[in-house]
């Protein structure tokens, strides 16, 4: 990382002009201060890449610069100059957060030494902070699973939309994965290198929501003893998740609007205009469309938002992606916590996917996080699953409707035949979810296919549905 302009600290002017003069030398521009009262002025207007300052100061020293930049530009390295270089001086100075010691006096070379130090730190930093989003990303993407059509569709969808700054909308129940989604959509777009931040808007009062999303200035309000940064600041060049936006108050709603339409604001307390770039996401649970009918939310920021409508289906509407979610929160728990569970034993998956899910995918992680930490060998069973008996369950999955007094070979071939669908095709999966060897699944696919049953081909993906012969609608009670 290259540093490019910094902030000298130094009350002494000989002193000062010797180190703005040698950073000049390095190809570093320079601003300069004479205090930390100066110093802290300077960086409300402007911005560094780091910040090198004496310790010992009039009025406010080294080490109170050191904790104002950490409220008025946090994450800016900071180095300490002091001609008193004691143990006990560079202990303290650390241990407050500063990033180096320079003692006094020192070289032209040693302050390229400095730089150097500062500029490895920094690099460390941002590949630390990638490497954590690239983690997130990942466990973005797990939650995201499902090779059923409405999930491919919604996996192209995100695909085609993270390229563009458009503001995003994505509709969907609680538990589906809205915030999964829209960290998906950062981690493909141009902004991937930029922050993600999130506000819960329905977890905040109206004037809290105003200050987190716009910041405020020292002295807006009672308790504002410092300036804050909002929300849209923090995203600059990134991507802003406004998460149940339907909460928003009708104030703060014409604010937002604003925003979306010039990309700039002023904070709560403040008269100066702030631009930025930021592509926003915003979602919702609520049903905007008759919000707007009773006057509750603003027709023209509704349309300013839902630019690209995404929605995301409940985990009923998929369930041929059960197997697949179970699979990985399987492997996922069991790491965990230790836990040497490796299968879901077929009569715990067929309970799976016999469930309607009210949570969706939040509900199911549950679920086989529960299961996993409760199962006494390397099986889950369905003792294990924290979900009623099928007698007692909610109106039930149409599909498994016929499954009461079917004969145990017809179930078998059921969910053999969804479990192949859900794995495209794939028999080795199929096998390792079903605990089954692989020759049997082949086995059983060629008695399914003599009897007349479409098999899904994994040379093809997913067969296209036939006219269901007579011996499979008996079977399935009617359904297809």
């Amino acid at each position: 990382m290259k540093l490019e302009r910094a902030l000298v600290v130094e009350d002494d002017q000989l002193g000062r002009e010797f180190i703005v003069e040698a950073l000049h030398a390095l190809g570093i521009d320079a601003l300069a201060a004479r205090d930390g009262r100066e110093a802290i002025a300077l960086l409300e207007r402007e911005e560094v890449d780091f910040i090198l300052t004496d310790l010992r100061m009039p009025q406010l020293d080294g080490l109170g610069v050191l904790r104002a930049v950490r409220e008025v530009a946090p994450g800016t390295p900071i180095a300490l100059m002091t001609a008193h270089g004691t143990v006990d001086v560079a202990v303290e100075a650390l241990r407050e957060g500063a990033d180096d010691i320079l003692i006094k006096p020192f070289s032209p070379d040693q302050l390229a030494l400095l730089l150097e130090r500062l500029a490895a730190r920094q690099e460390l930093k941002q590949e630390n902070r990638r490497l954590r989003r690239e983690i997130e990303d990942d466990c973005a993407a797990r939650e995201l699973l499902g090779d059923s059509a409405v999930m491919r569709a919604v996996h192209e969808q995100i695909r085609r939309v993270a390229q563009s700054k458009a503001t995003v909308f994505i509709r969907g129940e609680s538990g589906t994965g809205k915030e999964l989604a829209a960290r998906a959509i950062h981690a493909l777009s141009p902004r991937h290198d930029g922050p993600f931040v999130r506000v819960n808007c329905a977890a905040l009062s109206e004037t809290l929501l105003e200050s987190e999303l716009f910041g405020h200035e020292r002295g807006a309000f009672t308790g504002a003893l410092q300036r804050r940064e909002g929300r849209f600041e923090l995203a600059h060049k990134g991507t802003l998740l406004l998460d149940e936006v339907s909460e928003v108050s009708p104030r703060i709603q014409a604010k937002l609007l604003r925003v979306l339409e010039e990309e700039e604001f002023e904070r709560v307390g403040g008269n100066r205009t702030l631009s930025v770039d930021v592509r926003v996401i915003a979602t919702s649970n609520r049903d905007l469309e008759k919000a707007i009918a009773d006057g509750s939310f603003r027709e023209d920021l509704f349309y300013r938002l839902h630019v690209v409508p995404l929605r995301l289906p409940p985990l009923r509407e998929r369930l041929e992606d059960v197997p697949l979610l179970a699979e990985s929160f399987l492997r996922r728990f069991a790491r965990e916590n230790g836990k040497e569970v490796r299968r879901i034993a077929p009569a715990a998956l067929a309970r799976l996917q016999g469930w309607r899910w009210p949570g969706n995918v939040r509900e199911l992680s549950n679920v086989l996080q529960r299961a996993v930490v409760l199962a006494g060998g390397e099986s889950i069973e369905v003792a294990d699953l924290p979900l009623p008996a099928p007698a007692e369950e909610a109106p039930r999955n149409e599909a498994l409707a016929g499954a009461v007094g079917m004969r145990a070979e017809d179930v078998e071939r059921e969910l053999i035949l969804r479990t192949l669908r859900a794995t495209n095709g794939n028999r080795t999966r199929t096998a390792d979810l079903l605990d089954l060897t692989a020759r049997t699944i082949n086995n059983k696919i060629r008695l399914y296919r003599e009897q007349g049953f479409t098999v899904p081909d994994p040379t093809r993906g997913v067969a296209r549905p036939r006219p269901a012969a007579p011996a499979e609608l008996e079977a399935a009670g009617g359904v297809a």
